[in-house]
């Protein structure tokens, strides 16, 4: 069997796929939203119990092969994902989408952590906080500002004041989040890196009304890892493992980090 760790688009999209095709594959959520959405095929939804419980789990399901398309800040999944797979000698890969990448009338600032966003906003300025809940508290730097902060579900925020929460799911349009930051007078944008389509409204929006974003960047792959870029290619790796070929065979020219 093959698991996907499907946390994103990407990764329902393989597993769907993957499903459609009658292949020996399972998806597995973590489960941090109550209503997450579903990819086709066989399902799992929760956490795996530490170390211990996720090698039990790849030993009791016979599982040959995991693709790892969580997240792209999912980084102890991902760590843990790789370093286990490799002591099982299992075949692994990661989805990692392409990260956004400024273009022409952007005004982005690089910032390495959500620590590190000390000094980069001004202390007045009006912050939409697109970051998702799970690591609020790691913004503290921004505890004094008055911040929007959008979310899949509520979220408390006792860190933040002067906050006002929305409750929204993407994938969201570009007239709505230009609609959000002239109504709420936002003056700044924090966001992560994650890429895709499906939150990327908000930086063309930005751009738009000429809005500075600081965006936070990825954390580092697990060494050695094999990445992947697409869709199209973690589709071609799993079946290439499904049919015996080993990982090797799919895996995305020079990509191995």
């Amino acid at each position: 069997m093959i698991l996907v760790l499907a946390g994103t688009a990407e990764g329902r999209a393989v597993a769907s796929a993957l499903a459609a095709e009658g292949a020996d594959a399972m998806a597995s959520l973590a489960g941090v939203t109550r209503a997450p959405l579903r990819p086709e095929g066989r399902l799992r939804i929760g956490g795996f119990g530490g170390d211990a419980g996720f090698r039990s789990f790849l030993r009791d399901h016979a599982v040959r092969a995991v693709l790892d398309a969580t997240h792209p800040f999912a980084a102890r999944v991902s760590a843990r994902t790789a370093r286990i797979c490799a002591e099982m000698a299992l075949p692994h890969a990661i989805l990692d989408r392409p990260a956004w990448q400024p273009g022409p009338g952007d005004r982005w600032s690089g910032v390495a952590s959500p620590e590190a966003l000390e000094g980069v906003i001004p202390a007045e300025a009006r912050v939409f906080l697109a970051v998702g809940r799970q690591d609020l508290p790691r913004y503290a730097a921004l505890r004094r500002n008055p911040v929007v902060i959008r979310a899949i579900e509520p979220v408390a925020a006792p860190g933040f004041p002067r906050a006002e929460m929305l409750t929204s799911r993407p994938p969201w349009e570009v007239a709505e989040d230009l609609a959000l930051l002239r109504d709420r007078r936002i003056d700044w944008i924090v966001t992560k890196n994650a890429g895709g389509q499906g939150a990327s409204a908000k930086l063309e929006a930005a751009r738009i009304l000429g809005l500075p974003v600081a965006m936070i960047a990825r954390p580092p792959l697990p060494q050695g890892a094999s990445v992947l870029s697409s869709v199209a290619a973690a589709l071609t790796w799993a079946r290439a493992t499904a049919a015996g070929s080993g990982a090797q065979a799919a895996r995305d020219p020079g990509e191995s980090r």
